[in-house]
């Protein structure tokens, strides 16, 4: 082993024993730097008798059971698993599969503990050891309440293991995953200790990577596509473009994708992969920087027994390579269950069992719950402490053979909470306890690597360039996204050039060329508010990239704009053309040209008016109705409705006149099409009416300044919105969880002062009480 490990090409290192007393010397390992991406792996052709020398190791340490069937099932799967990956992978491996980090050295070999031995890892190992101890989250909630999510719970996970998290609903799962990822609400409040290489610090972008249990993904693109931009916005520019290409087609057949890898992922109007599909394609989108550790959500949530098994299956594959694999399940299917290293049994935010998943069967036959035969261990495990079979076993009462199996069965002479009672203290008593006391203290003294990352690799430019590709492709394959519209567009601009055809300017026409104007620069750019629900599922992909380091915020919000202006420009002339020539406006080229900017700024508005809401509001019907109801405002102060010096001045005038976009939209409009032309009196014998009169008289617009100043305040108001959408993502990353944090403080303070102000009369309780 020591000599494939002196061998230039590899990169694994010479195991070092560590004594139990901390390290002052602090190694510092930062992300993949991609730099060895030029450098061809070797094939390891040890594979098959590393995996056979650990299974003789598994077996002479006790770790499973021989006479378990549940042990025998969980080694038989894991041979068949891991054969079934290396002889299905190497025909098709790329030569840079094996060399996208050192963990694929297959380095979680050499992290094992010996029987009598200490704690063996590497100084330069990249590997991933967490701990957690004494970790407690509470939540505040309304009336000075407090909501206890976990309660004083510990463990820990190691490279090349997968741990399952398990409960029931409500349990704390989800909770304990973020607590470990750093991803609580900043209104939790929690307490405890969480070690990554036995140092205290916070996860970073790179090192993690945190899979959701929603599948947020684009639908027109493809898997090749999603990953392949995936890719670029976050490996480093001075990378070659086929080195990018390898680390994408490495990732497919790492993910098992090759086969639907030129399918679009699917939306309402194509169809797409399946659950399971899109469920490895958000895996792979996390694993592209080769991350050290990786938590999954509900992986298999949604999917059939088939799709979750494939799925649990590449997990397992994941943690073989080196990584260090957590995820939350709620029930999986015997066959998942067999898959699984380690198993963390939660009910009500406390601890039923940890340890190896082979042996939770014995822990609970010692505890006096036996698992029947021809059960899923699973789901006898959640049986036991869901309190949801407690109505179960009521409505069975009645039921003859119940009354038979309740003779044996030893649920029956037990509550829920005393059976969660009798496996807490039985957990918190055995030898699994010691032993995770134990390994958690081992860990926690060896200081190994810090694990850092600057995020995306790629520059700002190269970010900003891909998001505007990407999200062009997108708007151009996606029906609703802005096509619908522009045959609405032009729908509504026939209508509106047949009912206002050839003018004129007749006495009667100066009121019509009033109402046309007005209508277009008003309702027919109300419209925009149409792609209100693609914005929304922009913005979920958005914050998923976004919260896992994909790129920088000032860079979609350029993107988004510079990919949807050349469908603006397309809607605006497309449906100016069509209203002004059959309207017969203003003759003149150039007049057809402002009429034309000025819609293109007011369709752009009211697309970054409907950004800015969409980032603060995610329902798309509270945002269509909260975006309407602003549109409407702005359209009431316009100066059309009613006239602007008749406006109240307090508010209305001033200031809303001012900050309606529709405003300066009306103004400018109404000086390119009345300055210049004369229109008939209301008697032949009185003279012509100049349009200098029209404006300044019956539209009381001030000529004081020009039309193009008007349009001006549009292209500020667009800019303005664009801005406001910015700021309102910073503020939502960084001072509204510093308001909640503030908020929840407080609200503890204060009940701590109402509860020492009054005296406490203890009143007995059940075990489960106050814990939701």
């Amino acid at each position: 082993m020591l000599k494939d490990l002196d061998k230039p090409a590899s990169r694994s290192r010479a195991v070092v024993i560590f004594s139990m007393a901390p390290k002052e010397n602090t190694v510092l390992y930062k992300a993949p730097s991609f730099e060895h991406y030029n450098q061809a792996a070797q094939k390891n052709n040890n594979s098959h008798t590393q995996f056979a020398h650990n299974e003789n190791y598994r077996r002479n340490s006790g770790s499973e059971s021989e006479c378990s069937d549940a042990a025998i099932l969980h080694r038989q799967t894991s041979a068949s698993t891991y054969r079934s990956e290396t002889t299905q992978s190497t025909p098709v491996q790329s030569p840079y599969l094996g060399n996208l980090s050192p963990l694929s050295q297959s380095l979680w070999k050499n992290v094992k503990k010996s029987k009598s031995g200490p704690l063996m890892i590497s100084p330069d190992d990249p590997t991933a050891w967490l701990t957690w101890k004494d970790l407690t989250v509470s939540v505040s909630l309304a009336g000075a309440s407090t909501h206890l999510l976990l309660d004083n719970l510990s463990g820990y996970a190691e490279p090349g293991h997968m741990m399952a998290v398990m409960g029931p609903s409500g349990s704390g799962k989800s909770t304990l995953l973020d607590a470990l990822a750093g991803r609580l609400a900043k209104n939790t409040m929690m307490t405890g200790d969480v070690h990554v290489n036995g140092r205290h610090r916070k996860l970073s972008y790179g090192s993690v990577a945190f899979v959701t249990q929603e599948d947020t993904l684009i639908g027109t693109l493809t898997v090749r596509e999603t990953i392949f931009y995936s890719a670029h916005l976050r490996l480093p520019d001075a990378m070659p473009w086929s080195e990018k290409e390898n680390i994408v087609e490495s990732t497919i057949l790492e993910m098992g994708l090759q086969d639907c890898a030129d399918t679009a992922v699917g939306n309402w109007h194509l169809r797409g992969l399946s659950g399971g599909e899109k469920r490895r394609v958000s895996i792979a989108l996390e694993i592209l920087m080769r991350p050290r550790l990786l938590f999954l959500d509900e992986p298999t949530s949604g999917l059939d027994s088939a799709s979750a098994f494939f799925v649990m299956q590449t997990l397992r594959g994941l943690s073989r390579d080196g990584r260090t694999v957590l995820f939350s399940i709620h029930q999986p299917s015997s066959e998942v269950f067999a898959l699984f290293d380690k198993l963390y049994l939660l009910s009500g935010g406390r601890t039923i069992y940890f340890g190896d998943a082979t042996h939770a069967h014995e822990f609970f036959a010692q505890a006096g719950f036996p698992c029947p035969q021809r059960r899923n261990p699973s789901d006898h495990f959640l049986r036991c402490v869901n309190s949801d079979f407690e109505r179960v076993k009521q409505s069975l009462r009645s039921s003859v053979r119940h009354r038979k199996n309740a003779a044996v069965d030893p649920l029956e002479k037990h509550t829920t909470a005393e059976v969660i009672d009798i496996l807490t203290n039985a957990y918190n008593t055995s030898g699994q306890a010691i032993a995770t006391a134990v390994k958690i203290y081992e860990i926690s003294q060896v200081k190994g690597l810090n694990l850092e990352s600057s995020g995306s690799q790629a520059s700002f430019f190269m970010q900003t360039k891909t998001l505007t590709k990407r999200s062009f492709i997108n708007m151009t394959r996606d029906l609703g996204y802005y096509w619908l519209r522009l045959i609405t567009y032009i729908f509504v601009a026939i209508c509106v050039g047949t009912i206002y055809f050839k003018v004129g300017t007749s006495y009667n026409s100066i009121l019509a060329r009033g109402a046309c104007t007005s209508y277009v620069a008003g309702f027919v750019t109300f419209m925009s508010i149409g792609g209100f629900p693609s914005f929304i599922e922009d913005m979920k992909v958005f914050q998923r990239e976004r919260l896992n380091g994909h790129y920088g915020v000032w860079a979609f919000v350029v993107a988004n704009t510079l990919s949807s202006f050349p469908f603006l420009v397309a809607i605006a002339i497309a449906t100016g053309t069509i209203c002004y020539y059959m309207a017969g406006l203003h003759p003149g080229f150039t007049h057809y040209l402002f009429f034309t900017i000025n819609l293109l700024g007011c369709i752009g508005v009211v697309e970054s008016l409907m950004m800015a809401v969409a980032s603060v509001v995610s329902n798309f019907l509270l945002g269509i109705v909260t975006g309407a109801g602003l549109l409407g405002v702005f359209m009431l102060v316009a100066g059309f409705f009613r006239l602007p010096n008749e406006l109240p001045k307090i508010f209305w005038r001033y200031p809303m006149s001012y900050l309606s976009f529709n405003y300066w939209a009306l103004q400018g409009q109404y000086k390119n099409d009345y300055l210049g032309l004369q229109f008939d009196n209301v008697s032949p014998l009185l003279p012509p009416i100049t349009g200098e009169e029209i404006i300044t008289e019956k539209f009381q617009i001030d000529l004081s300044w020009s039309k193009w100043w008007d349009t001006a305040m549009i292209y500020v108001f667009l800019v303005a919105y664009r801005l406001v959408f910015f700021l309102n993502i910073k503020l939502n990353e960084k001072v509204t969880p510093y308001v909640r944090a503030f908020l929840t403080k407080q609200t503890a303070q204060w009940k701590g002062q109402k509860l020492s102000s009054k005296t406490v009369i203890p009143v007995k309780q059940s075990p489960d009480a106050g814990r939701g």
